[in-house]
């Protein structure tokens, strides 16, 4: 059986939220995607000038995130409804790199449709994110309790 992976660079970060959404996995770990820069421009549905997250290209920049391995390939499909793909994000598949090498993963990308300049995220947003530093090196666990917050005073 091929093995199916989900790299989550956004509120996904956090393992318990996604159990809580359903999607069985067998396995967490740190994963980087090369050539790609995390924004919060993607628009939130609920809270009105504020962002999620999104990847965009960046020739020189990394994201980090946790890479989930999937019970069976069935398992992505569960996380479509909570992305609202194919509306707010589209999937596609992606090679992360991880401590043993590169692998196939599924993540999402933002519709031009629903993203927005100068958005930051909520602070309970970010908290989702901050829930994966275990498998953050630690620059970028700082970088990202370090993001400006639209609730912010």
């Amino acid at each position: 059986m091929r093995e199916e992976r989900y790299f989550a660079y956004g509120s996904n970060m956090n393992p318990e939220r996604v159990r809580q959404r359903g999607l069985l996995f067998t396995r967490v770990e740190g994963a980087r995607l090369r050539g790609f820069a995390l924004g919060f421009g993607k628009q939130s549905r609920d809270h009105a000038g504020s962002g999620h997250a999104h990847i965009e290209r960046a020739p020189d920049d990394i994201v980090e995130g946790v890479l989930y391995l999937l019970a069976g390939p069935e398992e992505i499909w569960k996380m479509d409804p909570f992305e609202r793909a194919p509306i707010n994000y589209s999937r596609d598949a992606i090679v992360v790199e991880t401590s043993s090498g590169h692998v196939a993963a599924w993540t999402y990308f933002a519709n031009p449709a629903v993203m927005a300049p100068n958005l930051f995220p909520r602070r309970d947003y970010l908290a989702h994110l901050l829930e994966g530093r275990p498998y953050l090196s630690r620059g970028y666990g700082e970088r990202l309790a370090q993001w400006p917050c639209a609730d912010d005073a």
